[in-house]
């Protein structure tokens, strides 16, 4: 009985020894392989992108049949070896790879019936331009009545860290719930940082310089509580758009959903004063998405005329002509010594091609606006031919960005702190979920392929059953902790002025 045992015992140490020995053999590379000339299908497309020097390891898997997969990355004198489906790169031997030249060269190979093949190489380039350090986004799941698990996180973009800001299952109850939206930082910078608590212990939460606060804006003068923010870039100052919306389910149409303004204005929140300011406009105007230019002294945003049918409600007829709503870019100039605003002024008039212009967003540098545009409506995520398009401030050409679209949406967009990078939400993938996209973007306006959000397991994403919202650049991480947010948001609104 005990040699028996001790038979299996040894068994059981070889196959260890074996296995041991197999999963410490390095991978090589075939030396007999035929070339197919076709590029390897993977996930995510990272072939031939442009990353910026900082960013996360690019892995990926490869979605071909194969009996085995070897792939090598190369760069400079620098090459690594990697056996299976999955291509992950250590962050060590991502940073050796990058440090060593501007351009990382991959080689995929795979046995069949037939031998070995290889694929056709591709080559991730390395920009000199970083990246800005972090990235704020909502997660959101794709259900229209249940957002309890909903949360604002922060992700380091050099590597896979993810942290929760803010969640709403913090101050949540069964019988009081609460959502949480419209995260905003001026000049990307963490210590100042606004966003919207709606239902329960509602108010708008704003962190400045250490001071955190949770504000009522809703006051007489004005159509709502602010909705959708733009910090301005020096001042302590916030512009907000006002706004009544409805929200209608299509049974047919491949868009799933309708979200429309029947109501909306500009307001101006003085942060020092506690004072909202209202804009002048006219009642039949929709004003939304406000935008200021990088010296602070325009006001962007977009716009839309409508007269209602008298015999109907607003919100009804609004809904009947959904189609009919066609916005346009304007601006105001702004005087921040009196906090005072010029008459409006005509951008971009998208309703003269029949289309509708949303979300106006400037370039660091003042020369390029970014904006959506669809077939009609202003809230174009769920809009499929929504896509983005540049028009530049100096000449005022406008051109679609057919290096970045797809067949798919395209909607929230950012900007870097430098003005190279730009962040957007796109739904490529699957037509269902809203991912972050990269793109680089150079003097001339011009990009390059983007590629999507790095994730440590490349299958990430699509095992991740939630959508990414609002993609916001910021120099740093946001300090408050969660639990120190929540202390805030259960103590009562401060009423603005």
């Amino acid at each position: 009985m005990k040699t028996e045992s001790l038979m299996k015992c040894k068994i059981l140490l070889y196959i260890i020894i074996y296995a041991g020995l197999s999963a410490c053999t390095k991978p090589e590379v075939p030396k007999d392989f035929r070339d197919d000339g076709l590029t390897a299908d993977i996930y995510p497309d990272y072939a031939d992108v442009t990353v910026p020097r900082n960013i996360a390891p690019l892995r990926f898997r490869i979605e071909e049949q194969a009996q085995q997969f070897v792939s090598q990355l190369s760069s400079g004198n620098v090459v690594c070896t990697f056996q299976g489906q999955d291509v992950c790169p250590s962050q060590k031997q991502w940073e050796q790879l990058r440090n060593a030249s501007s351009t990382i060269n991959v080689e995929i190979y795979l046995q069949d019936k037939e031998g070995w093949k290889r694929k056709k190489p591709f080559s991730i380039w390395i920009s000199a331009d970083e990246i800005d350090p972090y990235l704020a986004y909502r997660l959101i799941s794709p259900s229209y009545v249940t957002y309890e698990d909903l949360t604002i996180c922060q992700r380091r973009l050099s590597d896979y860290q993810e942290k929760v800001i803010y969640g709403n299952m913090i101050n949540s109850t069964e019988k009081d719930a609460q959502c949480i939206n419209c995260h905003a930082f001026q000049q990307q910078n963490p210590r100042r940082m606004q966003f919207h608590v709606r239902q329960h212990l509602g108010g708008t939460v704003i962190s400045y310089d250490g001071q955190t606060r949770k504000v009522d804006l809703k006051t007489d003068s004005v159509l709502s509580a602010g909705v959708y923010p733009a910090w301005h870039p020096t001042e302590q100052l916030i512009a907000y758009s006002t706004n009544l919306t409805t929200q209608a389910f299509h049974t047919l149409d491949l868009n799933k959903v309708e979200v429309q303004d029947t109501q909306s204005a500009l307001m101006l929140y003085d942060i020092a004063q506690n004072k909202v300011i209202p804009l002048p406009s006219d009642s039949c105007d929709l004003d939304c998405f406000p935008c200021w230019s990088p010296d602070g002294q325009w006001l962007y945003y977009c716009s839309a005329k409508y007269e209602t049918n008298d015999s109907l409600p607003r919100s009804t007829d609004i809904l009947l002509n959904y189609e009919a709503l066609k916005y346009n870019l304007y601006r105001r100039s702004f005087d921040a010594g009196k906090n005072t605003f010029g008459p409006k002024e005509l951008v971009y008039d998208a309703a003269a091609i029949g289309q509708s212009a949303t979300l106006p967003r400037i370039s660091p540098d003042g020369r390029w606006l970014m904006f959506t545009q669809g077939a009609y409506g202003v809230f174009h995520i769920w809009h499929n031919d929504a896509d983005l398009y540049l028009i530049d401030l100096q000449n005022g050409n406008c051109r679609i960005a057919e290096e970045i679209n797809s067949p798919q949406v395209e909607s929230y967009h950012s900007w870097s702190s430098n003005g190279k990078w730009v962040v957007f939400s796109s739904r490529r993938d699957d037509g269902n979920f809203t991912r972050p996209f990269f793109a680089h973007f150079d003097n001339e306006g011009s990009m390059a392929k983007p590629f999507e959000l790095p994730s440590e397991e490349p299958e990430y994403h699509r095992q991740l059953m939630r959508s990414y919202n609002v993609p916001e650049f910021i120099v740093g991480p946001v300090e408050v902790s969660p639990q120190e947010l929540a202390e805030i948001i259960k103590q009562d609104a401060v009423k603005s002025q």
